[in-house]
């Protein structure tokens, strides 16, 4: 673990601040490569995804030290959970006195540290920023937005995003073009995702189609999971369906039947090392998930995105990621398990997600904190 210091002391200079399972993987590299560095940092841990599956294990599985402090936020609504996060981030900062705090991704974690931090007159650095979905439905679009404005170090992914914070005012020397941290976890691990090892343990098929849906647009009302399962199933008809269930939809899905098709195999929430290799041998992917269409993209896996946009549009033009309807999903799915992608696809992988992204965070963070 990298050396951290008691509350109180400005020897902790970075206090990277995670709270669900996208957070974990984003945090890894960078806070190896500071470590390398031989910076002072500690990682905060509020607690939003406190079950051991999403929470625990990844911290166990990327080599991540374990928490210096954990909030143990835990859920509630948006208001309830982002004023509790606060509250504990506060506290927190106002005992460990960081030099910089550095936020990841776009939960309600993400956004309540970056409040606290820029009242606190604390330096804030964001890991993705400028993603741009232009939905704002989506809490997770207006949480980047207002972390974005907050922060003085913007680490962008890819190229439109340096684009789309240009357009919101935000001052080019506060901009970095590094790359995809998660993809350094992606390539760092690529000898651990064993699909056959995974298929063998858990008595999976050759071939199958995994899924992963969670977001509210497609698991909060129930016509919606009603119509979903059935195209689910109708996608059963031609492949087996493979869905961990993330906790937030279980209930609904259990009760539209998505279990009752006997080639839909419903699995508890995976770790990051079995998850990964679920996608990697998996034929085909049905996903909201952002994180899901980036790791596709690198892995060359097929990902049909049940989502009306995306805030990553990279990976619809640099990877193998399509956007589909409900009523488009079964198709769609069968025309990637018979090979067919559209003539426009193209083949090549996103600039600067090398592998080496981590380590640009880190050169910036070590310039402009010293």
């Amino acid at each position: 673990m990298a050396a951290s210091a008691p509350p109180g002391s400005r020897d902790t200079a970075i206090v990277h601040v995670v709270g669900a399972r996208p957070n974990f993987v984003k945090a890894a590299p960078v806070v190896s490569a500071l470590r390398g560095r031989g910076a002072h940092q500690a990682v905060v841990h509020t607690g939003q995804h406190y079950d051991d599956r999403m929470s625990a294990v990844f911290f166990r599985d990327l080599g991540l030290p374990e928490p210096d402090v954990d909030l143990g936020v835990g859920s509630g609504s948006h208001a309830a959970q982002t004023a509790a996060l606060m509250v504990g981030l506060e506290k927190e900062f106002t005992e460990r006195a960081p030099g910089a705090v550095v936020v990841y991704g776009d939960v309600n974690s993400t956004v309540a540290a970056a409040l606290v931090a820029a009242k606190l007159g604390i330096p804030v650095a964001h890991v993705e920023a400028g993603l741009r979905s232009f939905d704002n439905t989506m809490p997770e679009e207006i949480n980047r937005r207002v972390t974005d404005q907050l922060s003085d170090l913007c680490f962008a992914t890819s190229p439109e995003a340096v684009g789309h914070l240009a357009n919101e005012g935000i001052a080019p020397d506060r901009v970095h073009l590094v790359g995809n941290p998660m993809i350094d976890t992606l390539l760092a691990n690529l000898d651990r995702f064993d699909a056959d090892a995974l298929r063998a343990r858990l008595g999976l098929p050759e071939r199958y189609v995994a899924a992963t849906l969670h977001r509210p647009a497609n698991v909060d009302d129930p016509d919606t999971v009603a119509r979903l399962v059935t195209r689910l199933h109708e996608i059963a008809d031609l492949a087996d369906v493979v869905m961990p269930v993330h906790p937030r939809g279980r209930a609904a899905f259990d009760r539209a039947g998505l279990g009752g098709h006997p080639r839909v195999r419903l699995l508890e929430p995976l770790g990051y090392l079995d998850f990964v290799a679920l996608t990697r041998g998996a034929a085909a992917v049905v996903t909201d998930s952002g994180g899901v269409q980036e790791e596709t993209t690198v892995l060359g896996v097929p990902c049909l995105t049940l989502r009306p946009n995306t805030e990553r549009p990279v990976t619809l033009t640099h990877g193998t990621n399509q956007l589909v309807t409900e009523a488009d999903l079964p198709q769609a799915v069968a025309k990637a398990l018979d090979g067919r992608r559209d003539a426009a696809a193209v083949d090549s992988t996103p600039p600067l997600w090398d592998g080496r992204s981590g380590e640009r965070i880190a050169a910036v963070l070590t310039r402009w904190s010293g």
